[in-house]
């Protein structure tokens, strides 16, 4: 009677392709008859040049190859050269290396090139069958990756061509449907808020707004409300009339510097308590009147105003209005924090860099794990002190200031709670080699065991 775990393993060999590479014939006849059983479809072939020959005309998800193929061969060199070649031609086909115990040195190091995985000679069939099957559910997450980061490549093509994105730098899935989001919503004549911690991007996704707003060849006017005393807040927004304050001469606000325009409002959960019910007066009306003047104003503004204050928190502490606060929230643009986007932590470290120095493997490292708790502008600000202290034209960890020691990747890893897809298109871009998965997201091989397990994930290293 046949098991779960064997009918679990036959289902997912099923309908897969294996090129097996070995001089002798009956290694090969094994392997067919042990694969097939599985329903696995098996090719085979007695040398290197066969095996690259049937790679070229045949569609293979896994290769198994020796390292040996001459009778008289003993050093290995032919399966390096082997695998190099097949490495060259595909370099993401997982392979799993054939080797004797003497050449097992040779094998590692292979594995450290990205083979997926070696099978010492005489090989246990059940653990062979879990590396082959492991690394053929990998294959086929990996190519659920790569058709993934394809549709939305294409997605962002179209975003480009249909939309103005003011140059912003992303790749995860978050920041392209909140990218999308601000660009369609932007033709709305609406106020948008925009919210996320400091240092994310807030003002890019505003200027996205704007640019691609109905009123987008007016004027655009930024103002940071917590930059401005609270005493001058008022009189920047809704301008003064000579008089009244000392020294108050007749002046403009941005309201009316916005007028047949768009105003920013930044950090609006500084706003003061007459501020703010001046503000949902303009939201209401249309209309104010300057610091000292009994007469109105009329202006047609697109108000975007952004915060990292959580406004729901200051409005149950009576810090800011709650019909305010539904007058500015039609449309709310939450951005992620940069630990929550970790796709776009080495797009932007290279971004911020001057195209004359380059990341060494260590800093992608330290970067990739990094908490980053001041978010883009923290990255843009490390990037620029590196290049100033760099002494060559390779920027390396050290030079990042950043914790490299195994016990801050476990720490990391702990605090930053890697998803699962992340994991898997780790995983896929290596094979299913932990090592290299967990080298890639800049963590330790443990810590990387420990989130998978906690996942439900397997592998074969």
């Amino acid at each position: 009677m046949r098991s779960a775990t064997q009918d679990a393993l036959r289902d997912s060999l099923m309908n897969r392709t294996v090129l097996v590479i070995d001089d002798s014939e009956a290694v090969r006849t094994a392997f067919e008859v042990l694969l097939s059983i599985h329903g696995v479809r098996t090719h085979t072939a007695a040398s290197p040049a066969e095996g690259l020959a049937v790679l070229a005309r045949e569609p293979v998800h896994l290769v198994i190859q020796d390292m040996n193929f001459r009778r008289e061969a003993t050093s290995g060199e032919e399966g390096v050269q082997l695998f190099r070649a097949i490495r060259a031609r595909q370099p993401e086909l997982p392979v799993i290396l054939l080797t004797a115990w003497t050449h097992l040195e040779t094998a590692v190091e292979l594995v450290k090139e990205g083979a997926a995985d070696y099978v010492a000679k005489p090989w246990e069939d059940a653990r062979l069958l879990t590396s082959v099957r492991n690394l053929l559910d990998l294959q086929r997450a990996r190519a659920k990756v790569l058709a993934l980061q394809h549709e939305r490549a294409a997605a962002r093509e179209q975003l480009v061509a249909r939309y103005e994105l003011c140059g912003i730098i992303y790749a995860s899935e978050q920041m392209h449907t909140l990218v999308s989001m601000a660009a369609q919503v932007a033709q709305a004549d609406v106020p948008v808020l925009v919210t996320g911690p400091n240092g994310a991007g807030k003002e890019v996704i505003a200027d996205i707004v704007q640019a691609n707003s109905a009123v987008r060849r007016g004027p655009y006017m930024k103002v940071n409300i917590g930059a401005l005393p609270n005493e001058l807040i008022e009189a920047e927004l809704f301008g003064t009339e000579a008089g009244a304050f000392t020294g108050a001469r007749a002046r403009p606000g941005r309201f009316e510097a916005a007028d047949g325009g768009t105003l920013l409002l930044d950090e609006i959960g500084n706003l003061s308590a007459s501020g703010q019910a001046k503000l949902l007066r303009v939201l209401q009306t249309s209309e104010f009147e300057r610091l000292g003047s009994n007469q109105s104003r009329r202006v047609r503004v697109r108000l975007i105003a952004a915060t990292n204050t959580n406004l729901r928190q200051a409005i149950r502490e009576g810090r800011f209005r709650e019909d305010l606060y539904f007058r500015l929230n039609v449309i709310e643009l939450e951005l992620p924090p940069l630990a929550e986007r970790r796709e776009d932590i080495l797009l932007l470290a290279r971004h911020f860099l001057d195209p004359d120095f380059s990341l060494s493997p260590d800093a992608e490292r330290s970067l990739a794990r990094h908490g980053w708790p001041g978010n883009v502008r923290e990255l843009r600000n490390m990037m620029q002190r590196a290049a100033l202290l760099a002494t060559g034209p390779e920027i390396t960890g050290a030079s990042l200031g950043l914790p490299v020691s195994r016990d801050d990747l476990v720490c990391a890893a702990d605090e930053v709670q890697i998803d699962r897809e992340t994991i898997e298109q780790a995983l896929a871009r290596s094979a299913g080699v932990v090592a290299h998965a967990a080298r890639d997201l800049g963590l330790s091989r443990q810590a990387l065991y420990r989130r998978m397990e906690k996942l439900g994930l397997k592998s074969t290293a």
